[in-house]
């Protein structure tokens, strides 16, 4: 979503549009929230998304496109993306634990890609143990092709879709 393009999605009284930076400080917030879940996983809560900074996220907004998925002008969801060549980097999908198995992320993640059309890949990763991340991404058409071991509790795990022709 580049260029003033703006994108609505409405599950119910949800809405998906374009994040701004003014809403940086209660997407990371969401964030830690939403982590809390993975780092009980794999019983690390250093993990890189809880650990970031709100310098660091309003950082990256001149550079990546973000989403958020409002309800009742509540921020219940959160994906970023941005572009190197000709593949789009999905990060970060969030969902409130309140709100999860409500079809927030799958919504998340069909408008990112909606949101980079010139790509023709899409790759995200996450950790080996997320099984019902990895569900989530293959139902979206994403394969595995890589692993990278990160430390001793955490193994990340790449994914990869190619845009349809």
């Amino acid at each position: 979503m580049t260029g003033g393009q703006r994108t609505r999605v409405s599950l119910t009284s949800m809405h998906i549009s374009l994040a701004t930076i003014d809403d940086a400080a209660a997407i990371l917030d969401l964030q830690r929230r939403a982590y809390q879940s993975e780092a009980a996983i794999y019983d690390d809560f250093s993990l890189p998304p809880l650990l970031e900074t709100l310098a660091q996220l309003r950082d990256q907004f001149p550079d990546k496109c973000f989403l958020k998925a409002t309800e009742d002008d509540h921020i219940v969801g959160s994906v970023r993306g941005f572009h190197t060549a000709s593949t789009c980097h999905v990060e970060r999908l969030i969902v409130d634990p309140e709100y999860r198995k409500r079809g927030i992320g799958t919504a998340l993640l069909q408008q990112i890609e909606v949101a980079h059309l010139s790509a023709t890949r899409f790759e995200l990763f996450t950790g080996h143990k997320s099984v019902n991340n990895i569900r989530l991404y293959q139902r979206r058409g994403y394969r595995p092709f890589r692993r990278e071991v990160v430390s001793q509790k955490v193994t990340l795990v790449f994914l990869e879709k190619t845009a349809a022709p």
